[in-house]
């Protein structure tokens, strides 16, 4: 399977791409100010530097497609398709969110558009994502199962048992790492004797490639073949996406693991640079283009907050609700 990074644009996929990238980085944005102003408490882990490989991802699969995140997943859920009123309102824990408000930034939810997740425990959505698989197989569908953990999973039993199972039963699941290099706090090198992860999923006998996770245009084109390989021929596939997040594992990170100036080199090639850099080279975009994406993500995020705001609580008579299932009536 090769991960071509040379991608066709065209102007009107180019400027959808870079308009789902703004999206999520405007509202991760907002997110992380209105933390500040204590409109957003829990936990949050933003997702900025990493939008590539939601947006990417996204384009790939198909709406059948069954998908299963982690806690840093506000940027799958908006590339889904998840409407953002409801995300935010799910962040300010709202009853108008997506998870009624019970879940939060860690459990974003929407069976609808197949989104299972939203999990809070560190490879422990992987799992889940088997079990999804596995139901597909069975079922014989053509639909797969797309599954995003970090870097820091690796380390985890979940992830080696998982993908020893995927591998023997050749599950339709494809396994997206999204490695930012420093899992929670601690570097890859620092912490696994292997760093280069794809060749870890080899060991299980799963076709597997490492992917620019900077650039969109190269994670589409990746994923597509690896879609297209489950879907045709059967069994798992694993990218391993090389990405970078520029803001703090999440927001009582200190960040003393890292230099500044680190994190100022990889914002000179974060996904969203390229892109644009990479249109106007080719005369595919203008900076009008551009101001009018960030102009229409900014009131996209301000009727979303608004929204959210003046969305009710739920009411203490339903907090025993949901605890076990409901009949349908």
């Amino acid at each position: 399977m090769s991960a071509g990074t040379e991608v066709a644009l065209t102007r009107e996929h180019g400027l959808e791409l870079l308009r789902e990238m703004m999206r999520i980085r405007g509202f991760e944005d907002r997110c992380y100010q209105l933390y500040g102003e204590a409109k957003i408490r829990g936990f949050l882990h933003l997702y900025n530097g990493e939008e590539a490989v939601a947006v990417g991802a996204m384009r790939a699969l198909r709406p059948g497609d069954a998908i299963v995140s982690t806690y840093r997943e506000h940027g799958h859920a908006l590339a889904r398709g998840i409407p953002m009123n409801k995300i935010m309102a799910e962040l300010f824990g709202r009853q108008t969110g997506c998870s009624r408000g019970r879940g939060g930034s860690m459990h974003i939810f929407d069976a609808s558009r197949r989104f299972y997740g939203g999990n809070a425990i560190v490879a422990g959505g992987l799992p889940i994502a088997a079990g999804l698989a596995l139901a597909q197989q069975l079922q014989r569908q053509s639909d797969i199962t797309a599954c995003f953990f970090g870097d820091g999973a690796v380390a985890e039993g979940e992830f080696h048992e998982t993908l020893n199972l995927a591998s023997i039963w050749k599950l339709p699941v494809l396994f997206l790492c999204e490695n930012n290099l420093y899992a929670m706090g601690t570097a890859l090198e620092r912490a696994q004797a292997e760093t280069d992860i794809a060749a870890k999923a080899r060991a299980y006998r799963i076709e597997s490639t490492a992917v620019d996770g900077m650039d969109v245009s190269s994670v589409e084109h990746a994923v597509n073949n690896a879609a297209d390989k489950i879907r045709n021929q059967g069994g798992p596939a694993f990218l391993e996406m090389r990405t970078y997040r520029f803001r703090a594992h999440s927001m009582f990170d200190p960040q003393l693991y890292r230099e500044k100036s680190e994190i100022e080199a990889w914002r000179k090639k974060g996904p969203i640079v390229t892109l644009t850099t990479r249109m106007k080279a080719l005369g595919l975009m203008t900076e009008e283009d551009y101001r009018r994406l960030e102009d229409d993500a900014a009131s996209e995020i301000d009727a979303a907050v608004q929204f959210a705001d003046s969305s009710p609580w739920e009411p203490a008579a339903d907090l025993e609700r949901f605890v076990y299932a409901e009949r349908a009536s």
